[in-house]
């Protein structure tokens, strides 16, 4: 079962969570990396053997052993399901998961309030 959210307007939303990038399919272009706000995924290096070699700023071709570059998630927590990447992804090689209301009910049981403003202008979220 998911729960649905609510923009500041009342219109309902959806988040959609970047679960996974299929390596196989990523070109690296690095179009979901530039239109991320929150830094969630990186382009990282491969070699010939398909091994990770490290993030890739652009510059560095890992002493010619850079065969290609993909898109890796390496902040998940981060994601706040707004969909930017999925819509600029050529290869369609993303995969995107929903809240439950497991997760809604455990995040609402914490601490800390989730939105300070809610309280102070009487907003029920």
């Amino acid at each position: 079962m998911t729960s649905s959210c609510v923009t500041r307007d009342g219109s309902r939303w959806m988040p959609e969570y970047l679960n996974s990038i299929n390596p196989a399919m990523c070109i690296g272009c690095g179009r979901c990396f530039k239109v991320c706000s929150r830094e969630v995924m990186h382009p990282y290096g491969i070699d010939e053997a398909g091994e990770t070699l490290g993030v890739c700023d652009g510059e560095d071709d890992f002493n010619g052993e850079l065969s290609r570059v993909i898109m890796v998630i390496d902040y998940p927590g981060r994601c706040i399901g707004c969909g930017a990447c999925a819509r600029v992804c050529p290869k369609n090689c993303q995969t995107h998961i929903t809240v439950d209301h497991r997760a809604v009910d455990q995040a609402a049981t914490t601490d800390f309030q989730l939105h300070p403003w809610a309280a102070e202008a009487s907003i029920e979220i």
